[in-house]
């Protein structure tokens, strides 16, 4: 069974409802569809009704079993500006704001998840990762044991004896474009959770680098060398080394050249990548060359589960990262 279809099984067991604030957007229809047929999640569509149930109409999709809220006749609409006017007055909202941001699809979806009338939020197909993550900010706020919110992709790449059976989570590719050390271990940190969570194996963190043991030395390798260190002391059980080239880390033939004392021996399957230029590379690189399935942006550290999804995403990436978000809602 592919990766996905074990998490849609997960989603199917404790059923959760996920929002989708772009739903007038027809790969967000034909996902939904493809969710409700499968029943692994309730969907929330955001949005003017006539304008989504004519969309679907059109391209004879049946999305008669999700719900559809339209946010300015919507019951909840004065309950949902009080509630964010009491949420930012401290940072100068004011009712009058309040009543024309309640009316964006994605503020009204985060201020249901906010509320517990829904599980968990994807946006991003037509949303630039911004127009996503400020509102869930604003709203959701960060998750209690976490300094900072990043994003990762379950990568899952066919034919490959590499990672957990060619499952890998690359982060942080999709939102810190320069972290600093102190940033790169919590990113690390966050994202062997996310691998336990998802994948249901255990994690092994490799921190990489153009660089294997001092192989080079530089600003850029000591950050990563740096990292490392603040990983291992914030958290023993985390199997993590770095810093470590691609081929040490992943290969153990190469790890055993290269890094033969590294506990990972070649076997990672989190990959921390240094900035958001080789991460956001990296995950378009492997996606597109060795035809992997690529899940995300995913976010971690926020409250509750939001994800980002990619602009160029196709139906079918949709309604994996709505199985993901469901399971993350559990």
């Amino acid at each position: 069974m592919s990766f996905i279809e074990e998490i849609k099984q997960r989603a199917k067991k404790e059923i959760k409802t996920i929002v989708l604030p772009e739903a007038e957007d027809i790969r967000i229809l034909q996902a939904t569809e493809q969710v409700l047929k499968e029943q692994y999640a309730n969907i929330v569509l955001v949005g003017n009704q006539k304008n989504i149930e004519k969309k679907a109409e059109e391209n004879h999709l049946n999305i008669k079993d999700a719900k559809i809220i339209d946010p300015s006749t919507a019951e909840e609409y004065e309950k949902y500006v009080n509630l964010l006017y009491e949420l930012r007055k401290h940072k100068g909202m004011t009712i009058e704001k309040a009543q024309e941001l309640v009316k964006d699809p994605v503020y009204y979806g985060m201020l249901m998840v906010k509320e517990g009338k829904a599980d968990g939020l994807v946006s991003g197909a037509v949303h630039s990762t911004s127009d996503t993550l400020r509102p869930a900010l604003q709203i959701l706020k960060t998750a209690p044991d976490t300094k900072l919110v990043s994003a990762f992709f379950v990568m899952v790449v066919p034919d490959c004896e590499y990672g957990e059976k060619g499952t890998f989570v690359f982060a942080d590719s999709g939102l810190n474009e320069n972290p600093d050390a102190e940033s790169l271990s919590e990113i690390a940190i966050s994202s062997s959770k996310s691998f336990r969570q998802l994948v249901e194996k255990e994690p092994k963190v490799a921190m990489l680098s153009y660089s294997t043991y001092g192989s080079a030395k530089s600003e850029l390798t000591e950050k990563v060398i740096e990292a490392t260190n603040l990983v291992k002391q914030k958290d023993q059980n985390i199997l993590v080394d770095g810093e470590l080239q691609l081929d040490s880390a992943i290969v153990p033939e190469v790890a055993q050249l290269k890094a033969p004392n590294s506990p990972l021996k070649g076997e990672a399957n989190v990959l921390v990548f240094p900035d958001l230029n080789t991460g956001n590379i990296g995950y378009k690189l492997v996606q597109r060359l060795a035809k992997a399935e690529a899940y995300g942006p995913l976010c971690q550290g926020i409250s509750k589960p939001v994800n980002d999804l990619s602009r160029g995403c196709s139906w079918e990436d949709v309604a994996g990262v709505v199985a993901i978000t469901a399971v993350q809602a559990q």
